[in-house]
């Protein structure tokens, strides 16, 4: 019996998603499409204009370019099967398209944690040392800096998932989320999951701490550097530079830490609310922040303004 009922969790697993609140659905299905729309289009744009603008052939373009398609992947990994879900009663998943998910997910999110760091490294060499820019930030090296965020990210996503799948699954196979997020999933193994934690606790070490230490010294330097500008003119144009990767990371971070920082309610009422709040907040970290970003670079930033107009115009002189 427990060798069938292995075989029939490890075939499939049902994602519980919304499914107890079937009157939110429809209102999140248009909500999360239109979300997931104004990715494609706003990140799509993006990409577009830092490949064929050769004025943002740039270490800092390259990068918002990679961040960009980081964030169309990452929303694409998950928001197709987040809409069907609404639109399906029982939603169920095979073993392999699971962790297929999962894989796609993990790496992108441990990506962009490193390339946000590469971002802040060039910035801090940018404000910091503007005459060895050139040198230091040359194509030679901002390229494997872009390269090696996507390897460590991929390595990483391949360690976890490759432990998850490992393990037997011969109980519930209900996944309490929306997509088979990694610790939804391992609570649902049968077997002792502490290597699995341990490696995650490492993991988060260095594709989230660290990071973040990175960023923060950065901008201690970047901030220092700033206020020594004898200009008011200099300052603001020093700070303008950076301030909208600055609010990316702050975005991104911040959420990050208001998911998992927060405390667990001990009242079975409120741990039902906090349930249902816990996924809505995990929901729209996976769509706010992809979509903000192309927002707040082409906003706070003149030349992608300049670089959207310019596409824009040749499309209609085409036409």
């Amino acid at each position: 019996m427990n060798s069938a009922n292995q075989t029939a969790s490890a075939a499939e697993f049902v994602l519980l998603g919304l499914s107890a609140h079937p009157k939110l659905e429809k209102t999140f299905f248009v909500l999360i499409l239109a979300m997931y729309l104004v990715i494609l289009l706003g990140n799509g744009v993006l990409i577009l204009v830092t490949i064929l603008d050769s004025h943002l052939h740039t270490p800092m373009y390259f990068f918002l370019g990679n961040l960009s398609f980081l964030d169309v992947c990452y929303t694409t990994s998950s928001v197709p099967l987040i809409l069907d879900s609404f639109l399906t009663p029982r939603k169920t998943i095979s073993f392999s398209a699971c962790f297929g998910q999962m894989f796609l997910s993990f790496a992108m999110g441990a990506t962009e944690c490193v390339l946000l760091g590469m971002m802040a490294f060039d910035r801090y060499v940018a404000i910091c040392n503007p005459l060895r820019y050139p040198v230091v930030m040359s194509k030679a090296v901002y390229v494997p800096m872009a390269a090696g965020s996507w390897a460590a990210g991929i390595i990483n996503s391949v360690v976890q998932t490759f432990q998850a799948m490992r393990l037997p699954f011969c109980g519930d196979n209900v996944i309490n989320h929306f997509t088979c997020e990694i610790l939804a999933v391992l609570k649902l193994a049968c077997a002792d999951i502490s290597v699995n934690v341990i490696s995650m606790v490492v993991a988060n070490m260095i594709f989230l701490a660290i990071p973040v230490l990175f960023i923060f010294v950065s901008y201690v330097f970047i901030l220092t550097t700033i206020l020594r500008i004898p200009s008011a003119e200099g300052r603001k144009k020093a700070f303008s530079t950076c301030s909208a990767h600055l609010t990316v990371v702050v975005i991104f971070y911040g959420t990050i830490l208001f998911m998992y920082g927060k405390p667990k309610s001990k009242d079975p009422l409120g741990a039902d609310k906090q349930d249902l709040a816990d996924k809505l907040i995990s929901l729209f970290y996976g769509v706010v922040t992809p979509m903000l970003n192309p927002i707040i670079y082409s906003l706070r930033n003149k030349d992608v303004k300049a670089a959207v107009r310019n596409l824009v115009a040749q499309k209609h002189l085409t036409e």
